[in-house]
């Protein structure tokens, strides 16, 4: 792998396409001096949609390569309209993306990068298989909660972003040990793959500061409160390189009110000027 590409991992399904060329434009258009390639995990987008990304990144000058995933393989694991089979995948990013890699990043599609992302790509993870950002809106309690919810010694972990040593991961992740945990705890997963992930490699993981790498856009005001005021629009539009739309509300709906919702209309204009 070559030292100066950065590889980003996204995995989504088809209605997703639109969102993740919004993400990926933005992260293009702020990062013009950075090389890309983006790895797709996908089981079900038509062979042509499939093309038509490929194109639509190569006319950004960004490689794209899809990796078929075979549909049974969490089969077995809780979905919903909100939370699809794919967001499984990036928990075995290790064991379906080529060997020849040792590091990826893994965006969430509802994200918009408005900063450099080379700081977050060369963080130290110091033997440790992934980096991630906690909610440091959230109350501790909240974090208590899940501590005793998931049997963790740590911050709950947002899984819209991580970085991860694909290396670190080829040694530690057991396929099996994930197909076991779903099976034995299904009924108790709130947040599906978000909770698996903290509850067996929370402990695996460096904390990065969400202001800066994952900012969840509907508790401004919390961030902005917390800092004594410091962590304004000025401020996240300075510093913080990840937007995150987190939650049941998205900015490409109709009716949507946060803040950063024009910005995000923004850059969607700029994506449909190029598709």
């Amino acid at each position: 792998m070559s030292d100066n590409m950065i590889h980003i991992l996204v995995s989504f399904d088809k209605k997703y396409i639109p969102p993740f060329k919004v993400m990926l434009h933005s992260l293009l258009v702020n990062n013009p001096q950075e090389r890309f390639h983006v790895w797709l995990l996908q089981n079900s987008i038509p062979s042509a949609d499939l093309r038509s990304l490929e194109e639509y990144c190569n006319v950004q000058s960004a490689a794209f390569t899809a990796v078929q995933i075979d549909g049974t393989l969490f089969q077995n694991a809780p979905v919903s309209r909100q939370y699809p089979q794919e967001m499984y995948y990036r928990l075995l990013a290790a064991q379906l993306l080529p060997d020849t890699l040792d590091r990826v990043l893994y965006l969430d599609p509802d994200i918009l990068v408005i900063n450099p992302l080379r700081p977050l790509w060369k963080t130290e993870l110091s033997g440790a298989a992934f980096a991630a950002a906690s909610h440091s809106w959230e109350p501790d309690t909240v974090n208590d909660i899940n501590r005793i919810r998931l049997e963790t010694g740590h911050d709950y972990y947002n899984t819209g972003v991580l970085l991860m040593d694909l290396s670190r991961m080829r040694g530690l992740i057991v396929p099996d040990e994930i197909y076991n945990y779903i099976r034995e705890h299904r009924e108790e997963l709130l947040l599906p793959d978000q909770d698996v992930f903290n509850a067996l490699y929370g402990k695996d993981t460096v904390q990065v500061d969400d202001r800066l790498w994952n900012y969840d856009v509907r508790h401004s005001q919390v961030y902005r409160l917390k800092s004594e005021g410091i962590c304004n629009t000025d401020w996240v539009m300075r510093n913080t390189a990840i937007l995150h739309f987190c939650g049941k509300y998205k900015p490409w709906r109709a009716g949507y009110t946060n803040r950063f919702g024009v910005l995000y209309k923004h850059y969607m204009n700029l994506t449909e000027r190029l598709v």
